[in-house]
Parts: structure tokens; C-alpha cells; sequence
């Protein structure tokens, strides 16, 4: 590093934009003060790990900042509730210096000004490795937070966007390809600047969403996990998945990252939500199936009916 420790988070502190009316305290003392507002906090976190969710060879400083923040709002999405506030735990290494923590920074204030989030604090640290780990406090009304173990036997099975892009992006980075088609551009930016759903999410779940997940892992994995918790089984046609136009199936299954919302909703609600959402967001909402007794997930195709594996990304497997 080419600048010392306090040199270097003051100059954070003028990047970043500053705090809401509700914090009482941000960016300089040892601890942010917050005055907490009507509704239940919803607190996510999530560390991304050089070598291991990126690679600093083709992942500039300020998509990674930026990545770094819609991780989190898009688990904030998920249960229904708006991001509120930030914190950032950053260890560095040798290897960088001043000015790519600057632009990393930059990237987190764009996501951050995005959607209302106020950066208040963290902490800097020296390591053999970079490491961004990113907390968001969000907020949601009096017990109305959607969790993954509502879902109930009849609800529609839904997602946001189109499923696949991220992992197709990753494969087409690590090519040797200089130039992309459209298809290929947009699959790039799905997964160096993730969307978060944050809106949509508000809408599903005032739209009477009985379980949420957003798919950061893998759909296959992802649906499952939500299945397991609410003690139901879904069934998944295969040709109703919005895939990716650059992505293959298989990645829209279990390659993850996409940061899409996968919801169940009663039947009825479908349309009106469908309408809802492509007026207000322009976002695609998919039914692809449904919840049913049992356990497990199942996936129609051009085989047959059969049992969908939960593939998708395990840090331990």
C-alpha cells in the first residue's frame, strides 16, 4: 500500500456521499449510531473472497465495489424490504495500492446511491489477500419480512429476469474472445454488475409472496433450500425457464449469481404482479412451476418427468 492507514480512510470518507437523516453517527468514530425506524431491521452479509468470487486480472476495481453492495441488497430484496444502511470490513495486500481502493469505493457509492443506502463505517486491514465483506441493514414493516418457509401446496412457482447470464458472463471473461456480440455484452455486465431486485421484491411480496429466495447459488440449489424450509416439493417445466440468450440450460439451472428472485405466490396473483412489474421495473416475471406435497424438486422436459439435483455453488464441497 502506498498511502498510510489514516490517509487512506479519509480519503474513502470523501467518496462516499455522506449519511441519512437517521444516522446519527456515520464514517470517522469508532461505531455508527443509527436511530432505528417503525419496521423490523433485516440484516444481511456477505464477503467476497479474491481467488475465490474474482479474479483481479479482469475484474476492475469498481465493478468488484460495486458487486460487492448488490450482493447484499439483493439477499435485502429477497425478503420484501428496502436497504437502509452499509457497513464495509476490507482487508487489502501489497499488491494494491491507493488509488484501486478509490475506485472500489467509487463502485460501492454508485450501487449505494442507486438505492438510497448509506455507507456509515467498517474497517480496514492488511492481508494476504483481498477480501470485501459488505454488511446492509435493511428494513421491512412489522412482521411482514417473506421468508424461504412460507410456501405453501398450489402456489406458483416465479422468477425475475432470466436465469444463467452471470455463469455464461464468468465463462466468456475467461475467454480469449476482444470483441462480443450483444447477447455476450449483456451476459458480461449480469455478472460483473449484478442487478438487485429491490423493488420487485417490495412488489412481490405486497403481492402476497409466501416464500422468497433470490438465486446467488444456483436455481436448482436455491429452489431446493426453499423447499426444504417451508416442508413442500415443486414441480419445474423445463421450457417455461427464462434462460439466458447467451447461457445454456444447464447454466441457468445450477449456474448462479444471476441475484434473480425466485418467489411462490398464490395462482391469482400472477397476472396482475406480471403487469405490475413490467410496467413499473420493466422486469420479466416467469411462472415455471409449482409447489406441491412432498418433498424435493422435479423438473419436466423433454425426457420425461425427473428428479432436479440441487447443483449449484457449495464453498465446502
Amino acid at each position: 500500500m502506498d498511502v498510510g492507514e489514516q490517509e487512506l480512510l479519509t480519503a474513502i470518507g470523501k467518496v462516499l456521499s455522506g449519511a441519512g437523516p437517521e444516522v446519527l453517527v456515520g464514517v470517522g468514530d469508532d461505531a455508527a449510531v443509527v436511530r432505528p425506524g417503525p419496521g423490523d431491521l433485516v440484516i444481511t452479509t456477505d464477503v467476497m473472497v479474491e481467488g475465490t468470487h474474482f479474479d483481479r486480472t479482469f475484474t476492475s476495481a469498481r465493478d468488484l465495489g460495486y458487486k460487492a453492495v448488490v450482493v447484499n441488497l439483493s439477499d435485502i430484496a429477497a425478503m420484501g424490504a428496502s436497504p437502509r444502511q452499509a457497513v464495509c470490513a476490507l482487508t487489502l495486500t501489497d499488491a494494491v495500492d491507493a488509488a484501486w481502493t478509490m475506485e472500489l469505493f467509487g463502485g460501492m457509492r454508485e450501487a449505494c446511491d442507486e438505492h438510497a443506502l448509506w455507507m456509515i463505517g467498517g474497517n480496514l486491514a492488511l492481508g494476504r489477500e483481498v477480501t470485501v465483506a459488505v454488511t446492509v441493514i435493511g428494513e421491512v414493516a412489522r412482521g411482514r419480512a417473506v421468508t424461504r418457509s412460507g410456501a405453501q401446496v398450489g402456489d406458483a412457482v416465479v422468477v425475475t429476469g432470466s436465469l444463467g447470464g452471470s455463469a455464461a458472463g464468468l465463462k466468456i471473461a475467461a475467454g480469449s474472445a476482444v470483441s462480443w456480440s450483444g447477447d455476450e455484452r449483456d451476459a458480461l455486465s449480469r455478472h460483473f454488475r449484478p442487478m438487485a431486485r429491490v423493488g420487485e421484491g417490495q412488489g412481490i411480496a405486497h403481492a402476497g409472496a409466501t416464500g422468497m429466495i433470490d438465486i446467488s447459488d444456483g436455481f436448482s440449489l436455491d429452489l431446493s433450500r426453499l423447499c426444504r424450509a417451508s416442508g413442500v416439493a415443486a414441480n419445474i417445466h423445463a421450457s417455461s425457464i427464462p434462460v439466458h440468450p447467451a447461457a445454456t440450460q444447464d447454466q441457468a439451472l445450477a449456474g448462479g449469481e444471476d441475484y434473480e428472485l425466485l418467489a411462490t405466490i398464490p395462482p391469482a396473483a400472477v397476472v396482475p404482479l406480471a403487469a405490475e412489474l413490467m410496467e413499473q421495473f420493466g422486469t420479466r416475471l416467469s411462472v415455471i412451476g409449482e409447489i406441491g406435497p412432498g418433498e424435493g424438486v422435479t423438473i419436466d422436459d423433454a425426457a420425461g418427468r425427473r428428479t432436479l439435483d440441487p447443483v449449484g455453488w457449495d464453498h465446502f464441497a
